[in-house]
């Protein structure tokens, strides 16, 4: 089986972070843990941190980051993460996350932080076509729709454009994104961890450069 690996998926929205880290995720046997998947579960197991982030959210308020920290930890104490290791994708977001990371990550650290690289311009537009099923979540685009009309091909739910993909929504997320990332792009290329894999191209084509550059980062 193949080994293994500890890394983090650092990129724009709508680089196609989601889709690699599935991907990566099958191929090194490892979970991809995304924030929200984090957050739903820790509320699902109802751990005092999960109960805590529940309230904040039930009051429409952003979980702090010791919270966040905190359910980061663990979810990486799990046993399926501190045998094979795992892909964190969405967690660190700023350079304090990443301080915090690398303190719970000390006697595993991390082998790679891989920032995807597609230019603003392209994810602009990849966001502005992206259309989504209300009910499944299932992915489309105005390029690549459903077979009939705009219901799901798997559930028949609506598929929709969300509100946060139309253009002053995905202008506003793009320019929070460079102001707080940069600086954490920037922590990280200082110590030497983090690569940067351009992100264009055939899906395939894509995974086989994530891939070669992990393994070459595990020394595999």
């Amino acid at each position: 089986m193949t080994r293994g690996v500890r890394m983090v998926m650092l990129g724009r929205q709508g680089a196609g972070k989601g889709t690699q880290c599935v991907r990566l995720s099958r191929h090194y046997v490892v979970p991809h843990i995304s924030t929200g998947d984090m957050l739903r579960a820790a509320v699902r197991e109802g751990t005092d941190l999960g109960r805590k982030a529940a309230e904040l959210m039930a009051e429409g308020e952003l979980v702090p980051d010791d919270i966040m920290i905190g359910i980061v930890e663990e979810r990486l104490d799990q046993g399926d993460s501190t045998m094979r290791g795992y892909i964190l994708d969405g967690f660190p977001r700023t350079v304090d996350q990443a301080d915090a990371l690398a303190k719970i990550t000390v006697t595993r650290p991390l082998d790679v932080v891989i920032d995807l690289d597609v230019d603003r311009e392209v994810v602009l537009a990849r966001l502005a076509s992206r259309r989504m099923c209300d009910d499944c979540g299932a992915n489309y685009s105005t390029h690549n729709p459903p077979k009939y009309g705009w219901v799901c091909d798997n559930c028949g739910g609506d598929v929709v454009q969300r509100d946060d993909d139309k253009p002053a929504a995905i202008e506003r997320r793009l320019a929070e994104y460079e102001a707080k990332t940069a600086p954490l792009i920037a922590w990280y290329d200082e110590r030497g961890m983090l690569e940067i894999v351009e992100g264009l191209g055939s899906t395939d084509d894509v995974l086989v450069r994530l891939v070669t550059i992990i393994d070459q980062r595990r020394g595999s």
